[in-house]
């Protein structure tokens, strides 16, 4: 049986979760779902990336009945999040008959009215846009059974809470309330008072998170180059075995073949395997026939190797406490282990929230160069030929390259069979990157449009902040800024600019929407 099955959800949901590639809840899942399963009204206190769209959204599909009204409504702060969440809901109500739409801003509300009209069981949509159908009468919530707040702080902090109040009067009142916020500020605090009912509070409490005798290292990647980036780190460090966690296990599938067609000796390990395939990966694991073990956080759990030397996360974890659980595979009896995390732009912040809860700072670096991983590898195979030079006996092989020796320097027949054995473990190309062409910045800058400027209520200390906060590059890489009141242009160090373009073209800041793109040249600006 299942995990999600024992909480009680249906078999045509797991399904579809299992489609989806997640083998077990997150800590605020198996915190939450059997609580809304019951009806009671709920607090749950999440970030971002720790499943709880999941969390509300797997109990919402499940509860669905074939009554064709709006059943449950998910109030969310921006249309991207309610684009998400919809996304999120379609893919867990795969095999059931359970209609969901997105309402938002920006929209065609004549689009949005014909979609209702066809009857609609969950609507997702921001305040604003809710409000607008209600009051034309488009959409109805005299029968909503359940109402979720999501990231209920940041709809208060972006002036919605008349918005949300008088959504909220157009719900029964026997209605359930489940309620999301990051933070419990005063105003979330009152609003949970004014309009839920003996909620439950969910939080899943860590604990103290260390792990001791393993040096944690996270590694700067862009999204595009990730695989590259894994390529070359595992180059430039002497991998006896190592295990490289994925989220799903269709990342994990997808991760292997990559590898094996570069010529590493990887295996997978996920929840779709039978107990036969399963035991002949470990066997051939602890063998060390495969050097790098891919695997999902479930499939690892009880892995007890002693020798493994590196644990690297390719998709950071959801929470800090999957982050121990997965780097305690190393470091174990008594050994030094190294757990190396890949981070990209958008995944810094999650990675700031597991350095707090685990009371650890990672060491972070950049991506060896091409140069690196050769040196590197070099002087691996220098210290391999030491080794075998002063512990074996090598009376067969002289005698093989006896003759060789009268035709040829003996460095050069050194040189090809090192070639010969080497062949396959050249360090990959380099990945593709950013080309932002001219975009008028001065020598060594790359200069990019921002939508907003002095109207949005932002300063330059503010655009400094969330570039140094959101992509984790420090506040020296940030040049000069041009404010105007609706457009900013931000000058940012070469280096640091792939990082700042994949954090920013599609964030907030200060609670606006933010969308950043290269600028054009001075030149061709009217």
């Amino acid at each position: 049986m299942s995990v999600f099955e024992e909480l009680g959800i249906h078999r045509r949901v797991v399904q579809a979760i299992h489609d989806m590639g997640f083998e077990e809840p997150s800590p605020i899942q198996q915190a939450c779902i059997p609580i809304v399963m019951e009806g009671v009204d709920v607090i749950g206190q999440a970030q971002t990336g720790t499943g709880k769209t999941a969390a509300f959204g797997i109990p919402l599909v499940d509860k669905v009945t074939p009554e064709g009204h709006v059943q449950a409504i998910v109030l969310t702060p921006t249309r991207e999040l309610a684009i998400q969440v919809a996304g999120e809901v379609r893919k867990l109500a795969k095999y059931k008959r359970v209609r969901s739409v997105p309402i938002y801003g920006g929209q065609s509300i004549g689009h949005q009215i014909r979609a209702l009209k066809q009857g609609v069981h969950i609507v997702i949509g921001t305040p604003g846009r809710v409000l607008d159908h209600i009051r034309r009468g488009t959409l109805q919530l005299n029968q909503v059974r359940t109402v979720v707040l999501d990231e209920a702080d940041e709809m208060l902090d972006m002036g919605f809470i008349d918005d949300i109040e008088a959504i909220l009067r157009e719900t029964p009142a026997d209605r359930q309330t489940l309620l999301f916020s990051a933070t419990f500020p005063n105003e979330v605090k009152r609003l949970s008072g004014r309009y839920m009912r003996d909620p439950r509070h969910v939080t899943v409490n860590r604990g103290e998170m260390t792990v001791p005798r393993i040096d944690q290292i996270g590694y700067k990647v862009l999204d595009r180059n990730k695989l590259e980036s894994l390529c070359r780190i595992v180059d430039s460090e002497e991998i006896q075995l190592g295990i490289i966690f994925c989220r799903t296990k269709r990342g994990v599938d997808d991760l292997v073949e990559a590898l094996l067609a570069r010529g590493y000796m990887a295996d997978g390990l996920h929840g779709d395997l039978s107990q036969a395939q399963r035991d002949r990966v470990m066997r051939r694991f602890r063998r060390n026939e495969i050097e790098l073990l891919v695997a999902t956080d479930v499939a690892a759990r009880g892995l007890d190797v002693d020798d493994v030397t590196h644990v690297i996360n390719y998709d950071i974890p959801q929470d800090p406490e999957s982050y121990v659980h997965r780097i305690g595979r190393t470091g174990r009896a008594g050994k030094h282990g190294l757990a190396i995390t890949l981070v990209t732009p958008r995944e810094f912040k999650l990675l700031k929230q597991i350095e707090r809860e685990t009371k650890v700072t990672m060491d972070m670096r950049e991506v060896p160069s091409l140069e690196d991983v050769a040196e590197r590898q070099a002087e691996v195979w220098r210290n391999r030929v030491l080794e075998v030079l002063r512990s074996e006996s090598l009376g067969q092989y002289r005698a093989i390259l006896g003759t060789l020796v009268d035709e040829h320097d003996p460095i050069d027949i050194a040189s090809a069979l090192l070639k010969l054995l080497t062949s396959g473990e050249s360090s990959q190309g380099e990945g593709e990157d950013y080309d932002f062409g001219d975009t008028g910045a001065r020598p060594g800058m790359v200069r990019f449009f921002v939508n907003i400027g002095r109207t949005a209520r932002m300063s330059p200390t503010d655009f400094v902040r969330a570039i140094s906060e959101e992509a984790g590059v420090p506040s020296e890489a940030v040049g000069r800024i041009d404010m105007f009141d609706k457009f900013t242009f931000i000058e940012v160090d070469q280096d640091s600019a792939p990082f700042v373009y994949e954090a920013l073209r599609q964030s907030r800041i200060n609670g606006a929407r933010v969308n950043l793109e290269p600028a054009k040249p001075r030149a061709s600006r009217r």
